[in-house]
């Protein structure tokens, strides 16, 4: 079959691309921007892109076309679908048919970790001989790509995202998925430009354990009310908690920023010692090994998995470590992120200069859903460096403080970052967090950086 994508360079479309051509498929795609390393990624593949939209783009013999999530009415690829009568669907909806229909689907949901934790169960899975297939929303570093078919066993990871489908289908993504085994991480309000309030998201996450079957199992976090609210409309799998002290999952840290940690199931226990830190992540691993268990994976086998697990690329991601400087890139655009993320670093190097550096980019963000306590949640930090860039609804500026600055271009925002590492003798750690490309400033700080030291 030929399929056309339209919109294929983000993460999880690059990985339904891999997938379908991995199934035999010939594909071709299109995106706004196509650049490494996803473009590089596809072309490897032998999938032709194309730089922007255009009718032209798709080929004549395409047998049927997915849509991403981010195309709308208008695009002059869609309405050429649209008036030709092409064949179509989604992204989500081509997955749930062509790849997890007769898989084992172990799904992990949530507003935040969805893509450390689904990363770190599939590791735990292949780590143990059972050579998971999977599709996670950024690029595991044991594994080195964000997709992988498998099929050896029947075992397939996904990150079961909320956003919605597609412009034809307003759904969550994730009710697509059908899983067996499924983690609720957590669940805040978030995406603001597709979700009223949190009931609305709430809603889907009822929809998606609706899907679960009568022997599948849910496992959901205990410290989020608003899952225990999700829960108490409806249940009819098999079902346990991690996270509070009631919970069948449970985890103690041996360190502050829990780098060693001990998971305690009923009267099991094992210590785990890994190169991640923070909270968030112990919660991660713990319900990551609670759903391992549910496939068969002993706690002692998955807390070897944990020990050798590398983390994944944009999640506290350490990228320049010299003369007592560390840089570390972050996709934190939430508050709850953020502040999870600030305490993370600060819990393992409390002695050190902590500079949070800012790019309020998501929908969310921009719309000033969380300006009210985006403040708090940067309030770790000793210095805060926000950038202003398009599209802001509200006035950030009105951050500003002795410990904040804001900028509206990453040039003088660089210049001052850099004349920070310079006027302390105290080691600095530098926190970037965006979930976009923050216009190459990591590179950019690290290219001069390394350029003074020379």
């Amino acid at each position: 079959m030929n399929i056309h994508i339209i919109g294929i360079c983000g993460t999880f479309m690059g990985g339904v691309a891999r997938l379908a051509r991995d199934l035999g498929h010939t594909v071709t795609g299109s995106d706004a921007n196509t650049y490494p390393p996803m473009s590089t990624q596809l072309e490897s593949l032998g999938i032709a892109l194309f730089e922007g939209y255009r009718a032209s783009n798709i080929p004549n013999d395409t047998d049927l076309v997915i849509v991403g999530n981010s195309i709308s009415r208008g695009n002059s690829e869609l309405e050429k679908v649209l008036d030709s009568g092409l064949r179509y669907t989604s992204g989500a909806q081509w997955l749930g048919e062509n790849v997890l229909h007769d898989r084992w689907v172990l799904a992990v949901a949530g507003t935040h970790g969805k893509t450390t934790t689904s990363s770190l169960l599939a590791w735990i899975l292949e780590y143990n001989q059972l050579a998971p297939g999977y599709l996670i929303g950024g690029v595991p570093e044991n594994f080195g790509e964000s997709a992988r078919l498998g099929g050896e066993t029947p075992f397939f990871v996904i990150e079961a995202d909320e956003y919605d489908t597609a412009f034809c289908d307003k759904r969550s993504k994730f009710v697509h998925y059908r899983p067996r085994t499924l983690v609720l991480n957590n669940l805040e309000f978030d995406h603001a430009d597709i979700f009223v309030d949190l009931s609305a998201i709430q809603t889907q996450f009822h929809h998606l354990i609706r899907t679960v079957p009568q022997h599948g199992k849910i496992i959901h976090n205990a410290q989020t009310p608003a899952l225990d609210e999700v829960v108490a409309m409806g249940l009819w799998s098999e079902h346990c908690t991690f996270g509070d002290n009631d919970s069948a999952w449970r985890a103690t840290k041996h360190r502050s920023d829990a780098s060693q940690f001990r998971i305690l199931y009923g009267e099991d226990g094992v210590d785990v010692s890994w190169d991640l830190i923070g909270d968030h992540n112990m919660w991660n691993a713990l319900a990551a090994v609670a759903a391992a268990h549910h496939v068969g994976v002993q706690i002692s086998h998955a807390a070897e998995a944990l020990s050798q697990f590398k983390s994944v690329k944009r999640r506290m991601e350490k990228r320049y470590d010299h003369a007592g400087i560390r840089v570390f890139d972050d996709f934190a655009h939430h508050p709850t992120a953020i502040s999870t993320t600030l305490q993370a670093a600060k819990n393992q190097a409390p002695e050190h200069q902590l500079i949070a550096v800012l790019e309020p980019r998501s929908n969310t963000m921009r719309s000033g859903v969380h300006k009210d306590t985006l403040k708090s949640a940067l309030a770790l930090a000793d210095k805060v460096l926000l950038y202003a860039g398009s599209g802001l609804a509200w006035p950030i500026e009105d951050l500003s403080d002795t410990t904040t600055t804001v900028y509206t271009d990453t040039n003088t925002l660089l210049t001052d970052l850099l004349r920070l590492t310079e006027s302390t003798q105290t080691a600095s750690d530098i926190v970037i967090m965006s979930n976009g490309g923050f216009e190459n400033i990591h590179q950019r700080l690290i290219t001069q950086l390394r350029a003074r030291d020379n």
